[in-house]
């Protein structure tokens, strides 16, 4: 099948590997300098799921008109993504690999003529350097939306390549991801790795709020979360009653799923090429929702603003530093 990646960094360049292995006819689009290299290299796949160079067709923009389209792109760059590929994508399965709970929606609004469908990728993959990516976990992706026949197809296309699963409530599901987006602030900020961040008990302590934010947040906006990795409703609804004491178990299984290679997370990653993040769509994303529901999510917006200082400056903070920031936040001080 001909099929096009908007996107080549983590996600899209894993995905587009995965498929130029199982032989589909794969183009990717990518910016700058990383044309010439995906263009001379290929893209060069390694980790979880093996190894594989990609010669795939790559360019600026889609030269073809395929028959099924995966965005992989930052949330904060799809619209711009998806216009500029306009002209291949009319009546075309548009697949949005997105973190945030507007992804959807964002492509539904950007590829009019396409049916939309959503995708969350639950695997972990490093990409620090153009035409290189290494799955760092192993795992599921998840998809969903109105238009069965477009679910169906991109389903029918990644099974066999990663296991993929149809989320009945796909609203759930983005949520759900949201929770397990909750680890990428603190790499960011510190410039640690995810299971160095659980394991520091100021910074577990530290995550353990800012999921539970993101919880009560989400319930107090109707939400019923999926089942997804470790977590459920049931499972959620109590950890958001527990004291942060008990409840950083939940950090703790987090850690144990990801396993022993060092995850940077996407967030980390993004901004070691010097890129702007997706911490508005995450980490903010919950501030907001807390805020339109009339609750307070200090811990989010702390982080959310510590990402930022980062990214603005190039300082990584300590950790125990960011320790006293989000206590300070807590105490209203």
């Amino acid at each position: 099948m001909r099929i096009g990646v908007i996107g080549a960094g983590a996600v899209g360049g894993t995905i587009a590997a995965l498929l130029d292995r199982a032989g589909h006819d794969v183009e990717v689009t990518a910016r700058g300098a990383s044309i010439d290299i995906i263009r001379e290299h290929g893209i060069r796949f390694s980790g979880g799921w093996g190894e594989h160079t990609a010669m795939v067709r790559v360019g600026p923009t889609l030269s073809t008109h395929p028959e099924l389209v995966f965005v992989a792109t930052k949330a904060s760059d799809e619209a711009a993504a998806l216009e500029a590929n306009a002209a291949a994508l009319t009546g075309v399965p548009v697949v949005a690999v997105q973190n945030g709970l507007h992804g959807v929606d964002v492509a539904r609004a950007s590829a009019p003529h396409s049916p939309i469908v959503g995708a969350l990728a639950m695997f972990a993959a490093s990409h620090l350097e153009p035409g290189v990516v290494t799955v760092t976990t192993a795992n599921s992706i998840y998809l969903g939306g109105d238009d069965a026949a477009a679910v169906e197809k991109a389903a029918s296309v990644l099974r066999g390549l990663v296991p993929t699963f149809i989320a009945k409530d796909f609203r759930g599901a983005q949520w759900s991801k949201i929770i397990i987006n909750q680890i990428n602030a603190l790499p960011a900020i510190t410039g640690l790795s995810v299971q160095q961040t659980i394991a520091h008990r100021g910074m577990r302590l530290v995550l353990t709020r800012s999921i539970r934010e993101a919880v009560r947040a989400g319930k107090a906006h109707g939400v019923r979360f999926a089942k997804m990795s470790a977590l459920s409703h049931p499972l959620l609804s109590v950890f958001a009653v527990l004291p942060p004491w008990v409840g950083q178990l939940l950090p703790l299984v987090m850690k144990w799923r990801l396993g022993p290679v060092p995850n940077p997370g996407s967030t980390l990653q993004s901004i070691r090429r010097g890129q702007k993040t997706e911490i508005d769509y995450m980490h903010g994303a919950v501030a907001d929702a807390a805020r339109e529901a009339g609750l307070a999510a200090p811990v989010n917006a702390t982080l959310t603003r510590l990402v930022h200082h980062v990214e603005d400056t190039g300082e990584f903070v300590k950790p125990d530093a960011v320790v006293a920031r989000v206590r300070q936040a807590l105490h209203g001080t």
